[in-house]
């Protein structure tokens, strides 16, 4: 059961480095120059799309870092350590991987951003459980028909990352890197 949370938490370990990614940019006013809304302030039904806190920064650096991230990982696939908690074949599969999990991490979020403003829900407004595991479902509709992990691979990461995410909002709250505590 250990060596399932750890290979578990190994293998999104892109995603969750990724969506740490925008409030730090933020808060340490990284480059500012991309940090334009990725909807250009238009609406739908009088509605913003997204809402001007999903920027071209977030979305751009989050999916650099799941591929700087899956990259560090194909590099550590060469230790039978990281051979043994891998889920998948990083020396195969790095390209792919990263690839495909960009695409989910970004666009599970904003997937579920444009959801909020439908709902009228404003930016930082709590969204449970998809504002914690957005990017699970996004990874999901991308990654599982490549790679076929299954829906209770994909139940156990929903669950473990609304766990661990609820945890780091609330540090990110505390350390003031979040304005929201969920």
């Amino acid at each position: 059961m250990i060596q399932n949370i750890v290979s578990l938490l190994y293998f999104f370990l892109p995603a969750y480095f990724a969506n740490m990614t925008p409030p730090f940019l933020k808060k340490l006013n990284l480059f500012s120059s991309l940090a334009r809304p990725i909807d250009g302030n238009k609406t739908f039904r009088g509605k913003p799309i997204l809402g001007s806190h999903k920027t071209w920064r977030g979305a751009i650096f989050s999916f650099l870092v799941v591929f700087f991230v899956c990259f560090f990982q194909f590099l550590l696939f060469s230790f039978p350590f990281f051979q043994k908690i891998s889920l998948v074949d990083y020396s195969r599969f790095f390209l792919k991987i990263s690839f495909l999990m960009g695409l989910g991490t970004v666009s599970g979020d904003l997937f579920f951003a444009f959801l909020k403003r439908r709902l009228d829900l404003p930016p930082g407004a709590p969204f449970l459980p998809f504002d914690q595991t957005n990017y699970v479902i996004g990874n999901f509709i991308f990654l599982e028909p490549f790679f076929s992990f299954g829906f209770f691979f994909w139940l156990e990461l929903f669950v473990l990352t609304f766990f661990l995410h609820a945890i780091f909002n609330r540090l990110g709250y505390l350390l003031k890197i979040h304005n929201a505590k969920w």
